[in-house]
C-alpha cells in the first residue's frame, strides 16, 4: 500500500498526469508573472493592472543556490534525521523566477544546469507524505 500524497499548502500547485503545475497569475497588459497569485500587477512600468489566473511549469535554468546545512526553526517541518538540502533560484522558460528545494545532494548541484519542475515529498506526518514543488536537474 502506498502512502497518501497531499500538498503541504492547498491551491498553490498540483500534479496533472505526472506534470507539475504551479497556480499563479499573469498581468495580461504587461505579461509580468506572479507566484503565488496576485490580485494586482506590481510592475511600476505597467499602466493597467489586468490580472488573470495562469499556470506555470516546465523547464528552466538554475540561476543560483544555497545549501541549508542546519535544521530550519519551527514552524518548518522536516523528516528526522535532518539532511542538508539545496534551495535553488530558478528561471523558468515561461519567464517566472522562483525559489525551490532541489532534489539533488549539495555536491551534485551546478549553476546553469537545466532543471525540471516536479512535485516531491517535503516531509511525512500522520502517515501522509506532504508534498511541495521542487526542481531536479535534467
Amino acid at each position: 500500500m502506498s502512502e497518501e500524497r497531499v500538498p503541504c499548502v492547498e491551491g498553490l500547485f498540483s500534479e496533472e498526469n505526472g506534470v507539475a503545475v504551479l497556480h499563479g497569475s499573469k498581468c495580461s497588459n504587461c505579461q509580468t508573472p506572479y507566484f503565488p497569485r496576485s490580485a494586482a500587477c506590481h510592475n511600476p512600468d505597467c499602466d493597467d493592472s489586468n490580472m488573470e489566473d495562469f499556470d506555470f511549469g516546465g523547464k528552466g535554468v538554475l540561476w543560483s543556490y544555497s545549501v541549508a546545512d542546519f535544521p530550519p526553526p519551527p514552524p518548518h517541518k522536516f523528516d528526522q534525521p535532518f539532511v542538508p538540502y539545496v534551495m535553488g533560484v530558478v528561471d523558468l522558460d515561461c519567464g517566472l523566477r522562483l525559489i525551490a528545494q532541489m532534489v539533488e545532494k549539495p555536491e551534485e548541484v551546478k549553476v546553469d544546469a537545466q532543471v525540471q519542475l516536479i512535485i516531491d515529498t517535503l516531509y511525512h506526518e500522520d502517515g501522509k507524505a506532504l508534498t511541495t514543488w521542487k526542481f531536479k536537474q535534467i
